[in-house]
């Protein structure tokens, strides 16, 4: 019995140390082929359809050619009770729909009496009121004045604002100067860089 345990688990152990490295090379085991993509596939339908048993209020109709373009057309009774058709074509270069009997719905509408006199009303109150700030009177006495005391902290600022600009300045011509002296007394460095990859 003990034999059977033991073979059992010395093929258990030959198992899992067996050789997997072929698992995830099947590309290399099987043939490449390409598919054609098929031939285009032209359809069309069409359906007509209404709210209740026996009445029509809206049909549709489209083919295509399968190669990219689609003719149709659809039409529908709006709420006014007036039949709207949209004929269209789709292809490449867009959507191009053909409306027929939209033009009480394209049509802008037309302002009315009291709506033009009110605009009119709105545009002479705007410009009275536009005329009135564009030159306010009293403009320049509402600006606030600089009084003695802020003029001499400004002046003030601005001395010490120069003196540390000079001192960065005079900073920088120093470090300037260290960097040139230190790079002519040196011995340049002339190890080939390793390109590690």
């Amino acid at each position: 019995m003990s034999f059977f345990i033991i073979a059992t688990l010395l093929l258990s152990i030959n198992f899992c140390l067996g050789d997997v490295s072929h698992i995830g090379l099947e590309s290399e085991y099987q043939d490449k082929t390409t598919t054609i993509p098929p031939p285009p596939v032209p359809y069309s339908f069409n359906y007509k359809a209404g709210r209740y048993p026996g009445h029509v209020d809206r049909f549709r109709s489209e083919s295509g050619d399968g190669a990219g373009v689609v003719h149709g057309t659809y039409s529908y009774i709006d709420p006014k009770f007036k039949i709207r058709t949209v004929d269209y074509t789709a292809d490449k270069n867009g959507f191009h729909p053909i409306l027929k009997n939209f033009e009480d719905v394209q049509a802008q509408p037309q302002d009315s009496e009291a709506v033009r006199l009110e605009k009119e009303k709105h545009y002479r109150l705007y410009e009275k009121i536009a005329n009135r700030n564009a030159n306010p009177p009293g403009l320049n006495e509402n600006l606030p004045r600089e009084t003695v005391s802020v003029a001499r902290a400004k002046n003030r600022h601005f001395e010490l604002f120069n003196k540390i600009a000079a001192e960065h300045e005079a900073i920088a011509h120093q470090r300037e100067a260290e960097r040139l002296a230190f790079e002519a007394t040196s011995v340049p460095n002339n190890v080939e860089a390793i390109n590690y990859y």
